[in-house]
């Protein structure tokens, strides 16, 4: 019969065992959460036909409280027309 200290021994090998098993597998989750985030940043930077450096822009002005905002330059003015448009269909 076994005694209370090798029952407790027993579990706690096992929980260790889980435990390194849980470890694992979180770690490989943050890994796929992050390869697929940058996955998903890296279309949403073609898809917009960003240059390298207007992204920068944009994320400094998003850093500075400036969201919304656009780099000079970025807005044809096809697209403000297209905006004011929009905004006097709404209305």
């Amino acid at each position: 019969m076994a005694t209370k200290l090798e029952r407790l021994g027993e579990e706690l090998e096992k929980a260790r065992v889980k435990y390194a098993e849980w470890g694992r597998r979180v770690k490989d989750l943050e890994e796929r959460y992050s390869e697929e985030e940058n996955s998903v940043i890296h279309t949403m930077v073609h898809a917009a036909n960003l240059t390298p450096e207007q992204l920068a822009q944009i994320i400094a002005m998003a850093t500075q409280g400036n969201v919304g905002a656009y780099p000079e330059g970025m807005v044809s003015e096809n697209e403000d027309y297209e905006e004011e448009d929009r905004y006097n269909d709404e209305t």
